[in-house]
């Protein structure tokens, strides 16, 4: 699920931001982007965003802002400026017509002056207590989707619960229907295929009942419109339930889809047809959902 998180605070090292950004995907993805000053925080944030997170991309920028200080004079490293001063000699002898560095130019040089943080330790541990704090913020962020995404899903699934009570209500008649117009099609075939011939039609006509008897078994659809039943209960019970349920509802789609398409191969007309493909149009438009949630 997408969300986000932005907190801030005052350290030994300066102003400490903390941004949390969530986009959706399938797994847990995390990236951060930080000054090299706090660095040894990295494993503390990995270790929180972990046990916080269990899907999506997650991306964590810290940015630090020096705060003034009449105590904090920068600290020059030497060894550095006089490789960059010596570099500076070879290129000028090598290339005279080559601008040389100016004292402005050495004191952006990354490196040159450097203002070493009081206590890195001290500093790292408050940057993971900031980012347990947007951990915190960015799950209150998530969750509040997730209940929007859960409300869209069970909307599909209170739709789906009305297909399968109406197939429910109609199947009988339906497969009435079929069989009545299948036996008057086959006694007009049988009648023209038997003329002339020694079969009584009472005796074609039972063997014709059989065969619609037994035909009727295999495209009669209450056993999957029992599980299917089954499987939308079950669906409504875990997006309403607490805890992570991003896995079991994608197991549960499988098992849906299944049936949607057992119920849509036995489909013995447009009104089966029709209910088979709305089931698993509602099953695709779920399962793109269920991609974000946790």
């Amino acid at each position: 699920m997408t969300g986000y998180a932005s907190v801030s605070r005052d350290t030994a090292a300066g102003r400490v931001s903390l941004e949390l950004r969530s986009i959706n995907s399938r797994f847990l993805d995390l990236s951060f982007r930080m000054p090299d000053d706090l660095r040894a925080a990295e494993p503390g944030l990995r270790e929180l965003l972990t046990a916080g997170v269990a899907r999506g991309k997650v991306e964590c920028r810290i940015a630090l802002q020096k705060l003034p200080s009449e105590n904090r004079q920068p600290a020059i490293d030497r060894g550095l400026l006089a490789q960059l001063l010596a570099a500076s000699a070879e290129i000028a002898a090598l290339a005279p017509q080559a601008a040389p560095l100016s004292q402005a130019d050495l004191m952006r040089w990354p490196g040159v002056l450097a203002e070493p943080l009081a206590d890195p330790d001290a500093v790292a541990r408050e940057v993971v207590e900031l980012g347990r704090q947007a951990v915190e913020e960015l799950a209150a962020s998530r969750m509040r989707e997730g209940a929007r995404l859960a409300q869209a899903i069970l909307e599909r699934a209170g739709r789906m619960h009305e297909i399968v009570a109406q197939l429910r209500a109609d199947a009988p008649a339906l497969l009435t229907a079929f069989e009545q117009r299948l036996v008057e099609r086959l006694r007009a075939a049988l009648g023209e295929a038997a003329a002339g011939t020694s079969l009584p039609p009472e005796q074609a006509m039972d063997r014709v009942r059989q065969e619609v008897v037994l035909y009727g078994l295999r495209i009669d659809i209450a056993e999957e419109l029992s599980r299917l039943a089954v499987h939308i209960d079950e669906l409504r019970r875990i997006v309403s339930g607490a805890g992570q349920a991003g896995k079991r509802l994608d197991f549960l789609l499988q098992e849906l889809n299944r049936e949607a398409n057992t119920l849509g191969s036995k489909a013995a007309n447009i009104d089966l047809t029709n209910a088979a493909v709305e089931m698993k149009l509602l099953i695709e438009q779920i399962r793109e959902q269920v991609q974000n949630i946790e």
